[in-house]
C-alpha cells in the first residue's frame, strides 16, 4: 500500500543506515509504525515504556539503525560485558526495529524504540523514512512526555496532534502548535510530512514534581490513548499494578511534607475544575481512523 503523495529523496552518495537482520514472519497488513526515543520528549521514560510493555508481547526483531553515525561515544559510551562463555560483548546505544503481528486485526504494529542521537538528525529521520518506505508503513504514531503541571493522582493528560487537517478532523486531535527547541521526534516528524506519509504525535504530561524517576502510569495512558484512537489492541492494563504501585510510592514519599502535600492538592483543584475534554466513544473514533487509512491506502 503506497500512502499519498509519498515522495522519498535518496541523495547521491547515500548509505543505507539501516541493518536488517529479518523479514517479517508473514506480510504485515498495512502496518502502523509507532515510536519512542529516550531523551528531550521522554520524561520519566513513559514513551520507551509504552514501547517496552508493547514489546513484552512478542515482537519479531527486524533490524536496527547503525549507531555509528548518529552517537558521540564520549557523551553516550557503549558498556561492555562478558557473557557466561566469557566472550566480551559489547552493548552500543540502540535504535531497533521489531514487528507486532495483531492476530484478528486488519493491521500490524511495527515497534520502533531507542535513544535519541546526537548528530546528524536529518540523516537519522531519512532512515526512518526508509523503514517506513521498506515494510510499507501506512502511518506512523510518535509517542511522547513532557513536564506538565499536573498531579500524580489524577489521569495523565495525553495531548494529540497532527499537521494532517483532515486527519485531525477524524481523529478530533489538535494541530501542531509548538515553536522552539525541539527533539529528534519533532525532525522526523517535519520529514515524514515532507514525504506524505500520516503522522500522529501522541504526548503525556508527566508531573514536573516525580520527572526523574520511571513513570509506569504515564506510559499506560499513552497506550490506552494509543488503543483508543486506532483501534488496535495494546493490553495497557497490564501496566495497572506498577501504576498503582507507582503513585502508593509517591504518596509514601509525600507523607510529612506539608509544603508539597499543599501543593498537590492546589493542582488537584485546578485540574478537577478544568473542563473535562470530551472523548468521542471508542469504537466511532476507532472505526473513523481505520476509513481515513483505507480511503488513502490506494492514492
Amino acid at each position: 500500500m503506497q500512502c499519498r503523495n509519498r515522495v522519498l529523496r535518496r541523495h547521491a552518495g547515500h548509505v543505507d543506515t539501516i541493518v536488517w537482520h529479518d523479514q517479517p514472519p508473514r506480510p504485515l497488513r498495512s502496518p502502523i509504525l509507532v515510536a519512542a526515543f529516550e531523551g528531550l520528549f521522554d520524561v520519566g521514560g513513559a514513551a520507551t515504556g509504552a514501547i517496552e510493555a508493547l514489546r513484552l508481547h512478542d515482537p519479531v526483531s527486524l533490524g536496527s539503525i547503525d549507531p555509528d553515525p548518529f552517537f558521540d561515544f564520549s557523551e553516550r559510551r557503549p558498556e561492555s560485558r562478558i557473557t557466561e562463555s566469557g566472550r566480551r560483548v559489547i552493548d552500543w546505544p540502540e535504535n531497533r526495529v521489531d514487528c507486532l503481528l495483531l492476530p484478528n486485526q486488519d493491521r500490524d504494529l511495527v515497534l520502533m524504540q531507542g535513544v535519541e542521537p546526537h548528530l546528524m538528525w536529518r540523516t537519522f529521520a531519512n532512515a526512518i523514512v526508509n523503514v517506513v518506505d521498506h515494510l510499507d508503513v501506512a502511518m506512523v504514531i510518535t509517542l511522547g512526555a513532557m513536564i506538565a503541571e499536573v498531579p500524580h493522582t489524577r489521569p495523565p493528560t495525553i495531548t494529540g496532534s497532527t499537521a494532517d487537517a483532515e486527519l485531525a478532523e477524524v481523529l478530533r486531535l489538535g494541530q501542531p502548535t509548538y515553536e522552539g527547541p525541539t527533539g529528534v521526534i519533532g525532525v522526523v516528524l517535519e520529514r515524514l510530512e515532507s514525504a506524505g506519509v500520516p503522522a500522529v504525535s501522541l504526548r503525556a504530561g508527566v508531573p514536573h514534581y516525580v520527572s526523574g524517576s520511571p513513570n509506569p502510569k504515564a506510559s499506560r495512558a499513552l497506550l490506552e490513548r494509543f488503543e483508543r484512537v486506532t483501534g488496535l489492541p495494546t493490553r495497557w492494563s497490564s501496566l495497572d499494578d506498577e501504576a498503582q504501585a507507582w503513585e502508593q510510592r509517591v504518596n509514601s514519599a509525600m507523607v510529612g511534607d506539608a509544603d508539597i502535600t499543599g501543593y498537590v492538592g492546589r493542582l488537584e483543584q485546578r485540574f478537577d475544575a478544568r473542563t473535562a475534554e470530551s472523548l468521542p466513544n471508542a469504537d466511532d473514533l476507532a472505526a473513523e481512523f481505520q476509513r481515513f487509512l483505507r480511503q488513502h491506502g490506494d492514492d
